[in-house]
Formats: C-alpha cells, structure tokens, sequence
C-alpha cells in the first residue's frame, strides 16, 4: 500500500494547485493529497480573483507559468481594470468568476498534467527520518514516502467556525478540520498563532428587489490576467452596489453583545483590512452608512454574494441586518455567515524557499504563513513548489527581489517580520511601485520561467515576440519627435499606431503599446528608481556568513541581536528589513562582518 513521489502536496486549495502544477511541471512525480477532490481549487469567500494589488500577483504568477491567471480568464463573468484614476504603477485587473466552473476547470488543469496524481484522504502527520521530512503518513494507515512535502492547508488546521454563540470545527463552510495534523505541527517546536477570517452570508436572487440597488457594470473592454490570452469576448454580467442604513446600525449596536468578537468567543486576529459589518460600526461609529455589493456567484446559480457584509452574529440578528437594507426586505438567505479561527505558523520560522529552517523538506504556503487572499496563496504556494522541486533536483532556489516583484516583496516581508494579522497585499507594500507594474510582469519574470521549465513553448515565442517590438519601438523612440510628444500626459501611443504598425512591420503584440508608453511616459522616474534599485542591491548582496552569532555583538543591544537571531536574515538588506532593527544596528553588524573576514 505505500506509494512513493518526488514531492507531496498537502491541500487542494488555491496554495495547492500552484505548488502541484508547478512541480509536475518541472518533471517531478508529484502527488496532492486533498481531503475533497470535488473541492480542488474552491472559492469559499468571494469568487473573485484580482483587485489592487492583488491582480499584480495574478499577472506574476501567470508571468511565472502559473495556473490562476488562465483559469480566471477562462471563468471570469465580470472584468474591471481598477484604480484607472491614478498611474499606471497601480492598475490592477480584477474579475468575479463563476465559482463552480473555476474549480471545474482547475480540476481538468491539473488532471492534464502527466507528473501529477490527485488522492482524496487526510494526512496524519509528516514521517520524519534523520531530522528532515521524508513524505506523509495517511489516517487510512498508507505511507506516502517522498523527498519534499508542501503543506497548504488554508485554514483547516484545528479550523472552529462562529456563527453567534455557537461554534463547531471544521475547515470551511462545514467540511472537516484537519486535526490530527495540526497537533503533529504544533509538537514540531515552530512559533504559531491563532487567526481568523469570516464570510458575508449568501442571498436568493429570487428574493432580491433589483430595481433598489445602483448597477455596477464590467469594462467594455476586458482586461485579462494572462498574458497568453488574446481577448475576452464573453457577455458580462452586472453587480449591483447598495448602503447600510441607521436600521441596520441599531441593530447591530443593540445586539453587539451577542458577537463573538466582542464577547470574548473568538480569540483569533482577524484581517485588518477586511472587517466584519460588525465591526465597521463599533470602529468608525461616526459613518452613517457602508456599502455593499450583490455579486453573483455563477452563472447557473441563484447564489449572491454579499460583499461588505462579513459577519459572525447570530443568525436571526444576520437576517434582521439584511432585512434593514432596501431592496432586501424579503431576502431569503441561502447561507449564513461565519467567522474561522485557524492555526498559522509564524513565518519567520522560514527561509526566502519557504522551507521550514528547522526541518528541511518541509515547505509551507498560504493561509498557514499567516496570509489572506486567494492571490496571496497562489503566489506562495508557486513559489514553494518551484523551490521544493530545485531542491530535489539539487539545484539553486528562485528568489524573487523586492524590486522585481510583489512575490518577492510578499515573502521577504513574511519571514523577517512575521505578521501578528493575516497578511493581506497592498501597492504601499512596494518601494518600487513603477517597476513592478501589471504589463512588465513578463519582462521581470518570464525569464525565469524558461530557465527552470515552467514556460510552455507558447508562452516563449510570445515572449520573445512582444519583447522583441518593444526594445525596437523604445530604441526608435529615443531619436524620434514622437517620443518627446508622447511624454505629454494627454498624447496617447494608439494616436501613433498606423506610424509603429509600419516601422514594425506587423501589428503591435499585446501588450506592447502599454509598456512603450508607460516607459516612455515616466523614464525619468524609472531612472531614478533603477538607481535606488541599485543601492538597494548592494545590501541585499552583503551575505551573512550562516554561522554568525548576532548576541554579543559589540554594541548592538541583547533585544536586537536576539531579533537577529530569531530571523536568521541571509543579506545585509534583509537585516534591516526586520522590525525593530535600527539602522546604527546594521552598520554595527556591517563593521563587525569586515572585521571577521580580516581575521
């Protein structure tokens, strides 16, 4: 009954697929090991995929060969292109999907992948040999041996849903936790905490009185995630955007005490950035109304989500809350919400891999680092499988800088300064937000994509392609009248296109046309940043010797070197990156560093 693979993966959520599909592609034998195999890939919040920030992730991980991109675009119901007001630093691409078909169509992904094996049963624990992971012991009595393992299990460790003053395990929406497992882990010595996420409930169509609520429609022209698809020509749907009232404050004020979040009930942090309504009115009591989206969840369903409306209360006071807002006086609800309380395990107890410091062969992404979002997980979770699989191969890791990507940017801050909420992805996050724009994501990742084997032959000869028109389009630039017109912010590049189609000789790629003028647009402030980006380098490339000892360091303080040596940080740069680390502190550590090497 035991089997053997090159890799396991743990969980078959949006973490899961990535890691999967990304090691099976790399030519290993890989397995993931699920506790639901109908569920793969479920969107049990909003489904949803992209927003700010996050649809850089999506375009990366696409940029990356990953999966997500694609299959939104293949699903998606509703595209907006958001934040289109300011720069282009910070468009982001968003979709609502229809969320039984994104997981339909992840499930045939990955069934297509010859390397990859999909197994419905639950992990007992991890079977560890000579102080490393060596694969996966099953509750059903089968081993699973193996050279790496990748566990994304969400929030299923130990997962206790809310909903008012009752509580009951299980991982989401009433499928079971992972228990057994989630024990094994804590035993391991690792850091953890307890967080929380919740889900707004999910409304009858039927019962909706449309004609109450403000249409909210799609672009026109779609943008997509992937930059293998061409064009998105499928019909768009409407959301529909509405208001809380003064009824629906005085009941939530009147029945506060009754939330688990205020009586003490739930112990998990929960997303700072994404309350419960709840919430919104005990933290910002001045604000006379919230809004509100009625999102459908498929195209073949009934089922509206209600975005902005998270919650844990009771039921009754649930129903009461929807029935205060016009339009919902007569909402049926489908399901209630629910608030989860899961286990994370501090990331700082990870190197840039994302592999276990204290127990190799053991990767970790998604919701168990301690972060929110489908985007988040995705982006984690390629990531681990990539490197899970060079290191069974016996070759170098992929570490994206800070300043060729939000990943990068993602990781780094996970495991050097940990995170006491779940980790949610903003533009903010980036010290480059001009470099690390949604359409040169295939310039700063696709190359690495190739080296390690994930691009498919497609999505290199378009590569090359675009890349190709766009170094000639910005040479010719730089000596053409046009260029110095193209700067004025209201010239647009399309008013050149008959003029580049004939120096091309084809027509522009897509994509093409963005990048040139994005770059032509802004080259004084892109200078300006590759030369921060420079600087920024040269402390990132100031290794630290592995067998340093940070306590003890003259003049720098017990508090700080034991910081230093919590986190364990493998660059200069990254050791001021670490919270509570001064700048003095670094150049201490830098010092100290010249003097070892002279002996």
């Amino acid at each position: 009954m035991d089997q053997t693979f090159d890799i396991v993966v743990i969980g078959g959520g949006h973490a899961g697929c990535e890691a999967s599909r990304a090691c099976a592609r790399m030519g290993l034998r890989t397995v993931m090991i699920t506790m639901n195999s109908d569920l793969i890939a479920q969107m049990s919040c909003n489904p949803a995929i992209g927003g700010i920030a996050k649809g850089h992730l999506v375009r990366e991980i696409d940029a990356l060969g990953g999966v997500m991109g694609e299959v939104a675009d293949a699903v998606g119901i509703q595209f907006r292109l958001l934040n289109t007001s300011r720069g282009p630093a910070v468009w982001s691409p968003r979709a609502q999907c229809d969320k039984k078909q994104y997981r339909i169509r992840m499930k045939e992904v990955l069934e297509r992948e010859p390397n990859l094996r999909i197994k419905q049963a639950e992990v007992a624990g991890l079977r560890i040999e000579d102080g490393r992971v060596r694969g996966v012991q099953l509750v059903d009595g089968r081993s699973i041996h193996s050279n790496a393992v990748i566990i994304t299990t969400g929030t299923f460790l130990n997962g206790l849903a809310h909903i008012g003053e009752r509580k009951f395990e299980c991982g989401r929406n009433g499928e079971a936790p992972s228990v057994v497992l989630a024990d094994q882990i804590r035993s391991l010595g690792l850091g953890w905490t307890r967080l929380k996420t919740g889900t707004p409930p999910r409304l009858d169509a039927r019962s909706i009185d449309w004609s109450k609520f403000e249409p909210q429609s799609g672009d026109v022209e779609p943008t997509p995630f992937s930059f293998l698809t061409d064009k998105i020509e499928r019909s768009q749907i409407q959301c529909f955007l509405g208001r809380t009232t003064d009824e629906t404050a005085r009941i939530i004020r009147e029945s506060i005490g009754r939330s688990p979040l205020y009586s003490g009930q739930i112990e998990g942090i929960g997303p700072r950035y994404c309350p419960s309504i709840e919430d919104k009115f005990v933290k910002f009591p001045d604000k006379t109304a919230h809004q509100i989206f009625l999102e459908p969840e498929g195209l073949d369903t009934n089922e509206i989500y209600v975005n902005g409306m998270s919650t844990s209360m009771p039921i009754d006071v649930q129903a009461a809350v929807i029935a205060s807002i016009p339009g919902l006086e007569q909402a049926e609800m489908i399901r209630p919400g629910y608030a989860i309380e899961y286990d994370a395990v501090d990331a700082r107890e990870l190197d840039h891999r994302l592999e276990v410091r204290k127990l190799p062969g053991l990767f970790l992404a998604g919701q168990i680092n301690g972060t929110s979002g489908y985007e988040e997980a995705a982006g984690q979770g390629l990531m681990a499988g990539i490197n899970a699989a060079r290191t069974v191969m016996g070759q170098a890791p992929v570490i994206i800088p800070r300043s060729e990507g939000y990943i990068g940017i993602m990781i780094d801050d996970l495991i050097t300064k940990g995170t006491d909420e779940p980790y949610r992805m903003f533009t903010s996050r980036a010290e480059y937000r001009l470099r690390l724009r949604i359409d040169n994501a295939d310039e700063r990742l696709t190359p690495i994509s190739m080296d390690i084997g994930l691009a498919t032959q497609e999505r290199r000869e378009f590569f090359v392609a675009k890349q190709a028109q766009v170094h000639r389009l910005l040479g010719e630039m730089q000596n053409n009248p046009r260029a110095a017109a193209l700067r004025r912010p209201e010239n647009r590049i399309g008013e050149h296109l008959p003029w580049i189609t004939e120096f091309l000789g084809a027509k522009p790629e897509r994509g093409v046309l963005m990048t040139v003028e994005t770059e032509v647009k802004y080259a004084g402030y892109l200078d300006q940043q590759r030369r921060q980006i420079e600087r920024m380098q040269s402390s990132d490339t100031r290794a630290i010797p592995v067998t340093m000892r940070f306590v003890g360091i003259p003049g720098i303080s017990r508090e700080v070197g034991e910081k230093l040596e919590r986190v364990r940080p493998a660059t200069l740069g990254q050791a001021a990156r670490i919270p509570g680390v001064t700048p003095a502190a670094v150049a201490l550590l830098d010092v100290y560093m010249n003097l070892a090497s002279r002996g």
